[in-house]
């Protein structure tokens, strides 16, 4: 994938590792917002944790083909998504995202989630796509129906953050939902 300006206007493009300063720099303004809703690896505090975690999602995107990638609303980065899990022996797929608070409310989200469904299902020939969340965000799950997504349940107490686990949404689209929503 390369750049591509979002129907939100954002730019959406891979989020590298030499842009590692650019991303501690964007966690510091959004690190204390998404703890909450995201991994704790996700959530580094410097520029090495940043490299290192861009690092990771590199070397899966070379491998696999599917990565991290980033939104610049006004040419500062303020989110991204990512393939969180990428299997093509499964034909699987699971995407996250994050978002600062400034650049909530914009549609960035739905609008570069699309964007990797598209790469999953049309390009590389996925079958299933996945979005978890916690189910006490409203956001996530909101962004879920609007990507035309089922409630496949709920895990129990499948989420921990500083030591309280909290119910756990798993949501899919499967290929077919997929293209019989963009004929």
């Amino acid at each position: 994938m390369f750049s591509k300006t979002l129907l939100s206007r954002a730019i959406f493009q891979p989020l590298e590792p030499w842009r590692a300063e650019e991303f501690a720099a964007h966690l510091d303004r959004a690190r204390e917002h998404i703890r909450p809703w995201v991994g704790p690896s996700f959530v580094t505090t410097d520029v090495d944790g940043a490299r290192a975690t861009l690092g990771r999602y590199a070397e899966r995107a070379a491998r696999e083909g599917a990565g991290i990638y980033g939104i610049w609303a006004e040419g500062v980065l303020v989110g991204g998504v990512m393939f969180v899990d990428f299997s093509p022996a499964t034909g699987s797929f699971e995407v996250g995202c994050w978002l600062e608070p400034g650049a909530e409310g914009h549609g960035h989200i739905t609008s570069a989630v699309r964007e990797l469904l598209a790469y999953a299902f049309d390009e590389r020939g996925m079958h299933r796509a996945e979005w978890r969340c916690r189910s006490d965000n409203e956001r996530s799950s909101a962004v879920a129906r609007r990507l035309g997504m089922s409630l496949d349940g709920v895990l129990r107490e499948a989420w921990p953050v500083g030591g309280v686990f909290h119910d756990k949404q798993v949501w899919s689209l499967l290929a077919g939902e997929w293209q019989a929503a963009r004929a």
